[in-house]
Parts: structure tokens; sequence; C-alpha cells
């Protein structure tokens, strides 16, 4: 029988060791990255017509990628934010890897997160979706009406999640253009085209502020007992030095279209503020209306009283806009 003392041993351990680091299985080259890091959070612009807006999120998916579907279920999977028991079934059962929001507790820059830091194989996605569940609703005094979002996912276009990158994105609500609810059917509507996407790297927030003297001026109600009641709005449109007469309010046929819409709320002491959240970067008008009573299934007469050109500046900063006179 061969036999091996412990240094003839060792010799043969070395020599194994330097074979292998010399065939690569050893190498100190650390592996090439191939993935990326993948955020998104929700936010909201308010709208006057609801005391809640709860919405129920089931799943964000990224599709059109060689690398195949990346699905992240709430409350399932890592780095996505914990289900709760808001979202409930016809029979009052709640449904799970669901996570109710009130959209309303999340206005201007504030933001809820669904996915936080996620690993994803790096590259362009052709799409996102976003996945809703059942059990949305609107909450108007006690009473909860159902709130319906049309094949319960919203689509938004594709992204590209750069090799080892951390990628932010936040989908914003205007609720004042997206929230319906149409005569002679039952419940809230929530459409896509309220909804968009955002890269957090390249948006601003607005806020501003109406001089009260302004308000009574243009026979604007001021100081009103509850506070939630907005005494104006205010709209933005892209552009510069745009004729008011070309700016149309939303569901309105004029040329221009509005971008987003906020209420003027008074604060309970003297001043009358809004703020408008995650709006891309570039050049707008931003214009007020004493009008708070828009609906974005009709062509409403909005007057305007004033505006302002405005820019807005990439990288989360704010841009204050306040009229005075």
């Amino acid at each position: 029988m061969l036999k091996i003392n412990k240094t003839h041993a060792l010799v043969i351990a070395a020599i194994a060791g330097l074979t292998l680091h010399g065939c690569g299985g050893g190498s100190d080259t650390p592996p090439e990255a191939t993935n990326a890091r993948f955020s998104l959070a929700v936010s909201d612009a308010p709208v006057d017509s609801a005391d809640e807006v709860w919405a129920c999120f089931s799943a964000v998916e990224l599709v059109g990628n060689a690398a195949g579907e990346q699905v992240f279920t709430i409350g399932e999977d890592n780095n996505t934010i914990e289900a709760n028991d808001v979202c409930k079934d016809s029979s009052g059962e709640v449904i799970p890897n669901t996570r109710g929001i009130n959209l309303l507790a999340f206005t201007g820059s504030d933001s809820e997160s669904l996915i936080t830091g996620a690993e994803v194989p790096a590259g362009s996605y052709g799409q996102i979706r976003l996945i809703m569940a059942d059990g949305s609703y609107v909450l108007q005094g006690t009473d909860e009406v159902p709130l319906s979002v049309p094949s319960n996912e919203l689509k938004f276009d594709g992204v590209t999640f750069d090799l080892a990158g951390n990628s932010s994105y936040t989908v914003e609500f205007d609720l004042r253009k997206a929230l319906t609810n149409p005569v002679g059917q039952a419940g809230y509507f929530l459409k896509p085209r309220g909804v968009r996407l955002v890269d957090n790297t390249e948006i601003g927030h607005i806020e501003g502020s109406v001089a009260e003297a302004l308000l009574i001026t243009n026979e604007c109600t001021v100081a009103p007992e509850d506070t939630s009641t907005p005494v104006a709005a205010v709209y933005l449109y892209p552009g510069v030095d745009l004729d008011s007469t070309t700016l149309a309010d939303f569901g309105g046929t004029e040329a221009v279209e509005a971008y987003a819409a906020a209420p003027v709320l008074f604060d309970g002491a003297t001043a009358y503020t809004f703020e408008l959240g995650f709006v891309a970067a570039g050049d707008y008008v931003a214009a007020w209306t004493c009008n708070t009573s828009d609906d974005p299934e009709a062509d409403d007469d909005i007057v305007f009283i004033g505006q302002q050109n405005i820019t807005v500046n990439s990288g989360g900063e704010t841009t204050q806009v306040d009229f005075s006179e």
C-alpha cells in the first residue's frame, strides 16, 4: 500500500492549488456586474371631490427584455412594500399580496415606495406595468364608492437600466385628470391618461401661493372653515408666453392641454398655498383660476386670472411660484 506522509501531502496540495490558480479557478478578478437596481414609488396630485382615494397595488412587471419578464409581487418578493389588509374582494375577504394606499396622503413631493433597490438584469425594457387589484375605492364622507382601473393594470413606456446603476422612478397620479365619475355608471374610474411615470433624476417640484388680496378682488372663496376646501386652482402648461385663450382645462378642446393641476388651499391662518410634485424638467406656464370644479369629462368654462412663465429644474429641485399681483 502506498503511504504518503504529511510533508508529501502538503507539497501535493500546494502544487494542486497553483495549478487551479493558473487555470483561473482562483482568479482575483471580480465577476463582471450584469445587474442594476430599480426603485418605484407612487405619488399624487390631489382632487377636490374625495376625502380619501384608496388604490390597491398587487405587483410590478418589467417586460420586453431578453432576460425575460421581471415580476415583483407586493409583500412576497424582497425589496417590495409589505402587504396590508385594506384591499378586499366582493365577499369581504382580504386579497393576499396587495397594498392599499390612500393616494391623498402622498401629495406634492411626498411619495410611497412600492419597490426599493430591487436587483434586475441591466438593459432596456419595453414596458413597465403596474398591476392593480380589486378593492380600490373612493371615500366620500362615510360612503366607500368602488374605484375601477381598466384591465386592472397601468402600462408605461419602456425604460433603460444602466449596468450597476441605481434607477428610481415615480408613478404620479394626477387625480384631477384621472379620477372620473361618468353619469349613469356606478362608481369611479381611474383613467390612465392622468397617470404618468417619471425618472426621479429628471424632475422637479413646484410650491407656491396666491395672495389673499387677489382672491378677494376676483371674488374667490377666502378663509373657508374647512381647510380642505380649495379656494382656487393652478394649472400647468408646457411652453412659454402662452395665450390664456389657448389653455384647456381637463376635458377641454383648446389648443394647449394641461400637464397637471393642483388646488389652492387655506392654511388656517393667512396663507393660500399649492404644490405640484414630480414635474418633468422644462419650461411651463402656471395659470390660476377661481374655478375649482373642473370636470375631466367635460369642456368647462375656465377663466384664468393670472399666469407666469416658470422653469422647473431637474434633480428634485423645488421652484417657488407666487401670485401676488
